[in-house]
C-alpha cells in the first residue's frame, strides 16, 4: 500500500476528505498529518480517523526536523492540503516529483505569495472572472510554479460573492482532490 503524508495549517476538511477517500479505496493510506498551528482543527479531524498529527515549527521545517521524520516513513506521496508556509527545497530535492499542492484558483492566474483562500476568491470575483477552479500542482522552490497535475472547472457568475466562489471551490476539492492524487498512484 502506497504512503501518504499530509500537511496542512487550517480547519483540515481537505486532509479529511484524503484520509476517508484513501481508507475506503486501499491503495494508499495516510501516515501522518502535519501542521504548523497549534490550534488547528486538523489535528482533531486526524485522530478521530486514527491518524497520528504532529505539531512543528517553523524553525523545525528550516532545520530538517521535519525532513527526518518524513524519512522514516518514507512516502510515496506528500500532500500539501491547505499549507501556508513555503515549503523547503530541502524537502523537495529528497522527494522529487512528489510533493504535491491544491491551490484555489485555475493557474498561472490568482497564484504566488499571498494567494490563498479568501485573498484569491477577492480577486476572483474583483476581476469579474468568468471561471475559476482548483490546481492540483506538483510542488518546486516557487509558489505555485510546479508542474500542473489536473486542474478543475466552475463557472463563477457575476452575482457571486467571494464567500459564494469560495464554496464553489471547496465542492471542487471535495470531489476531485482524492481522485487526482489516486492518479498518481496508477
Amino acid at each position: 500500500m502506497k504512503k501518504i503524508v499530509v500537511f496542512a495549517s487550517g480547519s483540515g476538511t481537505n486532509a479529511e476528505n484524503i484520509i476517508k477517500y484513501f481508507a475506503e479505496k486501499r491503495i494508499a493510506s495516510v501516515e501522518m498529518v502535519l501542521t504548523n498551528n497549534p490550534s488547528a482543527m486538523v489535528i482533531d479531524r486526524a485522530r478521530n480517523l486514527g491518524v497520528e498529527s504532529l505539531v512543528f515549527s517553523k524553525t523545525d521545517l528550516i532545520e530538517g526536523k521535519i525532513l527526518n521524520i518524513i524519512n522514516v516513513i518514507q512516502p510515496d506521496l506528500i500532500v500539501l492540503a491547505g499549507f501556508l508556509l513555503k515549503f523547503p527545497e530541502t524537502i523537495i530535492k529528497a522527494y522529487p516529483n512528489k510533493v504535491i499542492n491544491i491551490h484555489p484558483a485555475l493557474l498561472p492566474k490568482y497564484g504566488g505569495k499571498g494567494m490563498y483562500g479568501m485573498n484569491v476568491h477577492n480577486a476572483v470575483v474583483e476581476n469579474k472572472e468568468k471561471e475559476t477552479g482548483i490546481t492540483v500542482h506538483y510542488v518546486n522552490a516557487h509558489y505555485d510554479e510546479g508542474a500542473i497535475i489536473g486542474q478543475k472547472k466552475v463557472v463563477v457568475l457575476g452575482t457571486d460573492t467571494p464567500e459564494v466562489v469560495a464554496e464553489k471551490v471547496h465542492d471542487l476539492e471535495q470531489r476531485f482532490f482524492p481522485e487526482i492524487i489516486s492518479r498518481l498512484f496508477q
